[in-house]
């Protein structure tokens, strides 16, 4: 009947949702959850592994709070609350209209005015359902991870590299912390038809910290409009925080207990992330 969605997650879809049509559903893996999306009525959040289970409430209330703060973009809204069913832990969020759009198709502006209306945010009513800084890769452990863990396994040849680019990173001072959604890019953004962004999903590595880190996320739209966008500072740190995406990647595959061959699999693509962004450095 829903040849792209397990069974399983389907019954207990009906069991959060009862009444809800099923038809058209469709599934997607994300890095902490399993996610069943019903176009047009929700998407429903099922918590992957203990860690995830623990976090589903207070990522869910992060995210209930930031809908109702007015911001110029909408946010998923849950719709039941947190519940255990068949050994699973889930929620119904509501459904984000638009679409995610290709890389290096951003008007300076538009970057400008996320990371502005981010910035405008008070994080201090939202501290206690605020993540850390580094949520997925080791958190105040972020330098002790990547140098003792992620970087080792790389191929030899870039380990002198990675520990540069991290070293960098922990060199950068301390800057007022802001709202950080952590992860602005690809399926996280929905975009309008009329150039604007109308939604902005998956807050779950949300935490108050540098706000280059989202404009490093932003450059996937294009560096130059990046640049165009905020203050050379801002910039900068950006490109340095930027630089460390890809070893990021291995030590959050290696904190999740990932097999080896998905290791491996991330260990090759940090590989190719670090020759393809060491050529435009």
């Amino acid at each position: 009947m829903h040849p792209e969605v397990n069974e399983k997650l389907l019954v207990l879809v009906e069991e959060l949702l009862p009444g809800v049509p099923l038809d058209g559903a469709s599934s997607a893996r994300g890095q902490f959850h399993d996610v069943v999306l019903l176009p047009g009525r929700a998407a429903i959040r099922i918590a992957r592994g203990l860690a995830a289970e623990q976090e589903l409430e207070r990522r869910t209330e992060l995210s209930r709070r930031l809908a109702g703060l007015g911001l110029p973009f909408a946010v998923p809204e849950p719709l039941t609350p947190v519940k255990v069913l068949h050994g699973r832990t889930a929620v119904a969020m509501s459904w984000i209209d638009g679409e995610p759009r290709a890389k290096a198709t951003g008007e300076p502006a538009v970057l400008a005015g996320l990371l502005r209306a981010l910035a405008e945010v008070d994080c201090a009513p939202l501290r206690d359902v605020l993540g850390e800084p580094h949520e997925y890769a080791g958190r105040a452990d972020w330098v002790r991870v990547l140098e003792e863990q992620a970087v080792p396994a790389l191929p030899r040849r870039w380990r002198a590299e990675a520990r540069r680019r991290v070293e960098a990173a922990q060199d950068l001072p301390e800057v007022e912390p802001g709202l950080v959604h952590g992860d602005l890019c690809g399926y996280n953004l929905h975009w309008g038809p009329a150039g604007r962004i109308v939604g902005v999903l998956d807050w779950d590595l949300a935490a108050p910290f540098d706000p280059a880190v989202d404009a490093a996320c932003l450059g996937n739209h294009g560096w130059d409009a990046l640049r165009a966008a905020v203050p050379a500072e801002v910039y900068r740190r950006a490109r340095i925080w930027y630089r460390t995406f890809g070893i990021e990647q291995v030590a959050s595959a290696l904190l999740n207990g990932e097999p080896a061959q998905v290791v491996k699999r991330y260990v090759a693509r940090a590989a190719e992330f670090l020759e393809r962004t060491a050529e435009t450095d």
